[in-house]
């Protein structure tokens, strides 16, 4: 089975550093054969891609992939405390959308993240989900998600 690393690799993607606290908080805590991040924006860098509600100023598309960079964010941030090949099951991502009036879109947009961790993970990477629409998120991203996994201690 290819490692993690690996699997990323032929996504043409890396794990970036993990990336600095917003606010008074740890990236993640790993705690009792779990791992769990704090919420992830889409942060490049250093840098926050988008700022904007989706159905509004962000299309669900745009959204989506924003998804992702967070997504590969949290993964940077699991492995700030353990081995990604500790890893045994992704258990269940959090995905916030900030949400225009009447945007019920959310499921689309939470698939950027959850496609990259069925991609990086494998069978591994499959999980429960929550997709939910928000008024705000912090700095003005338009999408956070958040991650906890089993990890073989």
């Amino acid at each position: 089975m290819p490692a993690v690393l690996d699997r990323l690799a032929a996504l043409g993607l890396t794990v970036p550093p993990v990336a600095a606290p917003v606010a008074a908080y740890v990236p993640a805590v790993a705690h009792g054969g779990f791992v769990f991040t704090s919420g992830q924006l889409p942060f490049d860098s250093g840098v926050l891609l988008a700022t904007g509600k989706v159905g509004a100023e962000i299309s669900t598309e745009e959204a989506a992939a924003l998804a992702q960079v967070a997504a590969l964010n949290a993964i940077a941030a699991v492995a700030s405390v353990v081995d990604l090949e500790s890893v045994v099951q992704v258990v269940k991502v959090g995905v916030f959308v900030a949400s225009a009036p009447g945007f019920t879109g959310q499921p689309a947009v939470a698939n950027g993240a959850s496609e990259l961790f069925a991609g990086a993970f494998g069978d591994a990477g499959q999980h429960a989900r929550s997709a939910v629409g928000v008024a705000e998120l912090p700095l003005g991203s338009p999408v956070e998600v958040e991650l906890q996994v089993a990890v073989r201690l």
